[in-house]
């Protein structure tokens, strides 16, 4: 047998050798991805008419809200409720329905008619443009509804930004502040305009 022969024998015994190991490694079964956070309530559908109760034509309650599918290492939730069909002040800022944040990484909802104050039982905080208040829709009864949207961020902290007299400035504040530590967001609609 040949130099070039012999050689050729062993390099195809090692790729034969190789391929064998290389086929009983096992694989590791690709893992399925995490079911996306979800926003939901009872008080009406999504993409629908936001009943009179929940707004400024009514009682003014803030309607429940559960969410799920948290994901892992959630330790607070910020809560954004507002109304991107307004302009503030001819800028780009929609109106502060309600903001709350710092509430707890185990909550799994809000419960309807939360109370007024600044600071609530479970030490969130919150603030809408009528201050610590769930603020209502409240669209007029001329143009088309507007679509007031509810947006849930699961963060990996929790915030240190304090409420400050100008809702708009303390939603500017915590915004910045949750950079980088979102870990899932959901989104909810409804849809208000006043009865004629």
């Amino acid at each position: 047998m040949t130099n070039v022969r012999k050689v050729l024998c062993v390099f195809t015994g090692i790729a034969s050798i190789t391929g064998v190991v290389f086929a009983q490694a096992p694989a590791t079964p690709p893992q399925p991805p995490r079911p996306a956070m979800t926003l939901t309530t009872t008080a009406f559908p999504d993409g629908d008419p936001i009943p009179a109760r929940f707004t400024q034509a009514g009682e003014q309650v803030s309607p429940e809200l559960k969410w799920t599918n948290t994901p892992p290492g959630t330790q607070s939730f910020l809560l954004h409720m507002h109304d991107p069909d307004v302009a503030r002040n001819k800028t780009t800022d929609t109106q502060v329905h309600w903001l709350v944040w710092n509430i707890p990484g185990t909550a799994t909802g809000l419960p309807e008619g939360v109370p007024k104050g600044e600071k609530l039982a479970d030490g969130s905080q919150q603030i809408s443009a009528s201050g610590p208040v769930y603020r209502g829709p409240g669209a007029p009864a001329t143009g088309p509804p507007h679509h007031y949207t509810f947006e849930i961020y699961a963060l990996d902290t929790k915030l240190d930004v304090p409420a400050t007299a100008d809702a708009f400035e303390t939603r500017a504040n915590v915004m910045k502040a949750v950079q980088g530590h979102i870990l899932g967001k959901a989104v909810y609609v409804g849809l208000f305009r006043r009865p004629q």
